[in-house]
């Protein structure tokens, strides 16, 4: 009870970092998924090229830079607790991106072990997301959870709240993991010490107007799935809905396999990895198994092609210079999820 009563929410100023042409705004650490997505793709921009990340040989490029991402990301903690800054300045700098881009080779694919890990995987479960854009072009992206399906398996008979189980994402000291490495201390359990997350929401502006709202659930796979769904839209130029439904690789660095979706959704969609795609990764040597279905991203863009508003004032004042453009929002079929609005 003394623990509740203390208890204070923490309001910190949004990260943000510029990548390929756009300025995202994301959760600081214990988040790992700014970081994440910001050194991902800058270990791709780094290429010099944005046809570099299209193709067959783009998605072997993305699948070597997740695994590079996920050796740093276990380094990260509270920020509270735990000194973690030299990791967040290198996972958004483009120079340390560059270094671990030349790590990575257009013809094979590397053991576990290359890619330079210490620690094992924070495992995480049990994420919703939902992204809001208004008509004033304020936004929200968030991400909640409880852990795992139902947190806790406890439900408070006053308020009908799910209790979390959130502790279950701190690293145990004395936890032996299934691929026998040693549980990462920046994440260990400590009184009012926030865990590691693969959290992932983010507003995404360019020349500080709003260009989209994007984030997902779905555990350790959000950073691959939200990563992916930004480069299809954002760099790529899909189309939003096309940018969602693309089938997705997931990666976990240990066990070394490239997790492909093979499912069909509750609305017939059929998301499958095209079969030359495939041929192409076994070729490079990745070892492949299917997966039926993985993180669910929630998707809200808008069009910039608009000219900004200039002339009529809004209710609240805030229209001058503001782009109202066409917004698309597009939610996950592969959770049976519909945009909504009011």
């Amino acid at each position: 009870m003394e623990d509740l009563r203390n208890y204070k929410v923490e309001v910190t100023d949004a990260m943000s970092t510029d990548i390929m042409g756009y300025t995202i705004f994301g959760m600081q650490p214990p988040s790992s998924g700014t970081l994440g997505l910001s050194l991902v793709m800058n270990i791709l921009n780094s290429y010099g090229n944005s046809n570099a990340v299209e193709g067959d040989l783009g998605m072997h490029r993305l699948i070597e830079a997740m695994k590079h991402m996920f050796a740093v990301r276990m380094n990260l903690g509270d920020p509270k607790f735990v000194s973690i800054g030299e990791y967040v300045s290198e996972m958004l700098s483009p120079s340390f991106a560059k270094q671990l881009r030349q790590k990575i080779f257009d013809n094979t694919t590397f053991p576990s072990e290359y890619y330079l890990y210490k620690w094992n995987q924070l495992r995480d479960h049990g994420t919703s997301h939902f992204g809001i854009v208004d008509a004033d072009r304020n936004a929200v992206s968030m991400t909640t959870t409880v852990n795992y399906p139902f947190g806790g398996g406890v439900l408070s008979p006053t308020t009908g709240i799910v209790l979390n189980n959130e502790m279950g994402d701190f690293s145990t000291p004395t936890e032996i993991s299934p691929d026998q490495l040693p549980p990462a201390p920046a994440n260990f359990i400590k009184p009012n010490k926030r865990p590691l997350s693969s959290m992932t929401p983010l507003i995404i502006t360019k020349d500080n107007q709003l260009a989209g709202v994007i984030g997902g659930s779905g555990g350790m796979n959000i950073i691959p799935a939200v990563t992916q769904v930004f480069l299809n839209h954002f760099v790529m130029g899909m189309e939003p809905v096309d940018a969602v439904q693309d089938p997705r690789v997931y990666h976990k660095l240990i066990p070394n396999v490239v997790l492909y979706e093979n499912c069909t959704c509750i609305d017939g969609i059929h998301i499958e990895l095209a079969d030359e795609r495939k041929l192409f990764l076994k070729d490079l040597g990745h070892k492949l198994e299917p997966r039926a279905g993985g993180a669910i991203v929630q998707l809200v863009v808008q069009s910039l092609q608009d000219t900004p508003d200039l002339g009529r004032k809004s209710r609240k004042g805030l229209n001058s210079g503001i782009i109202r453009g066409t917004l698309t929002a597009v939610s996950d079929p592969r959770k049976d999820g519909k945009p909504a609005a009011v």
